[in-house]
């Protein structure tokens, strides 16, 4: 087994807790996209382990999944790709107001624990 997937999961772990203070502070926006960092950096240590190699340089979640070979749940899965789909808008905003607008503090919370969910489930997936 390559230990390189701890790395990986010790960031996963810092950019949630990022999320986290982002959050408190009201950014709600960058809580968001701080969420997705984690969960793709979770993903990647999850490639490393399970394919013993170095995981693409992509920000698609959905695309480390289906390579990895691993599934969620339906409902962790669904949350993925709405978390897929905000990678952009959050990574690159059109308009700040318009962004902050569309990420409130009850759907970034929201977001925030299922980012949470995603992070156990990935976890579990390592061999012990």
């Amino acid at each position: 087994m390559n230990d390189k997937h701890e790395e990986w999961l010790k960031q996963a772990d810092y950019d949630m807790g990022t999320a986290d203070a982002l959050f408190r502070s009201g950014r709600y926006f960058y809580a968001v996209f701080m969420c997705h960092l984690a969960i793709e950096k979770a993903l990647k240590g999850l490639y490393v382990e399970v394919l013993d190699s170095t995981p693409p340089k992509t920000h698609n979640l959905l695309y480390l999944l289906d390579k990895i070979g691993k599934k969620p749940g339906h409902a962790l899965e669904k949350f993925m790709t709405k978390l897929n789909t905000a990678s952009v808008a959050t990574r690159y905003p059109d308009d700040l107001e318009k962004i902050q607008a569309a990420y409130t503090e009850d759907i970034t919370k929201d977001m925030i624990t299922n980012s949470k969910e995603v992070l156990a489930w990935v976890k579990t997936q390592f061999s012990t």
